[in-house]
């Protein structure tokens, strides 16, 4: 046995619309199909493959457990320029880093749950936006 990839997050919620707003209007998923579970929710797709699914808490259901030391997730994105405004637009708080060596840069954002969002741009990308300023 090997792991071959990634398949997906699960996230939690208890409110269900500001998630999907976030990972939609800000992060530029889409909702698509979701297999007939017998709780609500939503998966988020990346293109063709559902990267975030989302699990409707009810405000009865027991706390939060089992993940507290993942401390984010993250995607490989391209369209810096779109995102920067994305976070102006929105308003939502943003931290940006350049990595050393390679010169990729990290935004890191936080869901309406307090998950941590990494998204790494290429530093050709990176390159091109600031050489159009």
């Amino acid at each position: 046995m090997h792991i071959e990839r990634l398949d997906h997050v699960n996230i939690q919620t208890h409110d269900l619309e500001a998630t999907r707003a976030f990972y939609v209007d800000v992060l530029g998923l889409r909702v698509g199909e979701r297999p007939p579970f017998g709780f609500a929710g939503l998966w988020l797709y990346d293109d063709a493959v559902p990267v975030i699914h989302v699990s409707l808490r009810d405000a009865s259901d027991p706390p939060f457990s089992g993940s507290g030391a993942v401390d984010h997730v993250a995607f490989r994105a391209a369209g810096l320029a779109s995102m920067r405004e994305r976070v102006r637009r929105f308003e939502i708080p943003a931290r940006e880093c350049l990595v050393p060596r390679n010169g990729d840069l990290q935004i890191f954002v936080t869901d309406p749950n307090g998950v941590k969002i990494e998204l790494t741009f290429a530093m050709a990308e990176v390159a091109g936006v600031l050489a159009s300023r």
